[in-house]
């Protein structure tokens, strides 16, 4: 597959599909060694399509290219581009497909949206505006111009990392926006959930923090966009199934001895360890283009601890399953 690859129009697919929930999963991005790319590292798209095809065979519901915080500001606008329409081609006529589309502004953002549309996702991931502070009538305008766009809006709380609150009550404002469907939260407050239910009953919450997915959905969370299921994809549909059934018993059997290697998710390494839980398990995770550099050896010592935890586990829990 190549940046030539061939868009699809979104209007076969996206008009039909305006609810952003399920497991999608913020993909990790594989490179390939190249001296005439920045850092020596290209995108390899080949990879990156097999790797989203596995999510989906796997039962995932969809995929989210271009994640806001992962490797996103280290891609070329070129390379952003390609990554998105490589997802769509490669698993857009049986899932999602969430594009990332974070701008520092309401019009890089709505650029990026733009794009999303021509290549045929079916929504679009977007965070409010960075570098500075928003008000709250600047973060609605920022969506506003998302959505004008006519792609379903995820918008993307994550005040950790961005230092703006999309708080219950900005989000109610928000939602009041046509398109605006969902809100990823990653606040890491679960009392958020019930809260932005209370003041925006018509937004889709999902669960952004995969170490309180399950805490989230039992709370009336409807989607999990995910990180470690790039790792464990099967079984987190399955955790996900179990938490949206009602089964709470089995769904802690298989997320508890998961918490540790899923709390990666939550830390600035995130997307290293990521990578790294790819490889243990025999999957292709691979590099990470600068700045984003390699896990210091403390860091990959408790990593591989807490994946080899995860991994025994699952291989318990999916004996005693079958």
């Amino acid at each position: 597959m190549t940046d030539s690859a061939t868009p699809q129009s979104r209007t076969s697919r996206a008009a039909s599909r305006t609810s952003l929930t399920g497991v999608i999963v913020a993909t990790a991005l594989p490179y390939a060694e190249d001296g005439s790319a920045p850092a020596g590292l290209r995108p390899d798209l080949d990879r990156y399509a097999d790797h989203c095809r596995w999510l989906v065979d796997n039962g995932c519901h969809g995929v989210g290219p271009n994640g806001s915080l992962g490797e996103y500001s280290s891609l070329t606008d070129g390379e952003r581009r390609a990554v998105a329409r490589t997802a769509v081609t490669a698993v857009g006529q049986d899932a999602l497909v969430v594009a990332g589309v974070h701008g520092a502004g309401a019009h890089q953002a709505r650029y990026w949206a733009e794009l999303a549309a021509e290549d045929g996702a079916d929504g679009v991931l977007c965070l409010p505006p960075t570098l500075y502070r928003a008000n709250t009538g600047e973060i609605v305008r920022h969506f506003e111009e998302v959505a004008a766009v006519g792609l379903p809006v995820m918008v993307y709380n994550n005040p950790l990392d961005t230092k703006i609150d999309l708080t219950p009550e900005i989000l109610r404002e928000v939602a009041a926006i046509d398109g605006v469907v969902a809100v990823k939260e990653f606040s890491g407050d679960i009392r958020r959930v019930l809260h932005i239910k209370e003041q925006a009953p018509g937004l889709e919450v999902v669960a952004g923090a995969d170490d309180l997915v399950l805490e989230a959905l039992l709370m009336g969370a409807t989607g999990w966009f995910a990180g470690f299921p790039n790792v464990f994809p099967a079984e987190s549909v399955r955790l996900y199934e179990l938490a949206l059934e009602g089964r709470v018993a089995e769904a802690r059997e298989l997320y508890e001895p998961l918490v540790a290697a899923f709390r990666w998710d939550s830390r600035t390494e995130f997307v290293q360890a990521i990578k790294r839980g790819m490889d243990l398990v025999g999957r292709y995770g691979g590099p990470c283009r600068p700045p984003r550099g390699p896990l210091l050896p403390d860091q990959r010592r408790q990593l591989d601890a807490d994946m080899r935890g995860a991994v025994q586990a699952l291989e318990t829990w999916v004996k005693a399953a079958g």
